[in-house]
């Protein structure tokens, strides 16, 4: 089965990081343009303190209506963010999304942040998996092997 560290060699590396102090709307913005779901909050030091997800922003305006772009994205954040490892498997990264309900889980080796994956990663990663299965067993059965 295949690992989170091969989803990322197939879709890079990079991971849009904000500050715990941008404001809201800035990191709407961001995930607008990017086409992307979610940001990680870090501090200075690099360090990982959070997650910002569209559902976040989604959720405190339907609470908070407007004033939610006046918050920042430490304020508005996921403070307990489940992590993967390369080793994790597409299976393992499924599941621990399916059971948390979130649809971003960040890549860390050695306590060092090296991607971010999101639940479409996980089931294209599935999917190929399923793919190469079905080939190699019609390869099999058909005698081409």
């Amino acid at each position: 089965m295949s690992t989170v560290a091969e989803i990322l060699r197939h879709k890079g590396y990079q991971v849009s990081t904000v500050d715990p102090h941008a404001p809201i709307s800035m990191v709407a913005e961001m995930l607008s343009e990017r086409r992307i779901g979610a940001v990680l909050v870090m501090d200075a030091a690099e360090q990982m303190l959070g997650i910002v997800s569209e559902r976040d922003i989604v959720r405190s305006l339907a609470a908070n209506g407007a004033r939610t772009l006046e918050m920042t994205a430490g304020q508005l954040m996921t403070r307990a963010v489940q992590v993967a490892h390369p080793a994790t498997t597409v299976d393992q990264a499924m599941q621990t999304m399916t059971a948390g309900r979130f649809r971003h889980l960040p890549v860390v080796d050695h306590d060092t942040l090296i991607g971010l994956i999101s639940i479409g990663d996980v089931v294209k990663a599935r999917i190929m998996h399923q793919d190469t299965v079905v080939e190699s067993l019609t390869a099999y059965v058909s005698g081409s092997v």
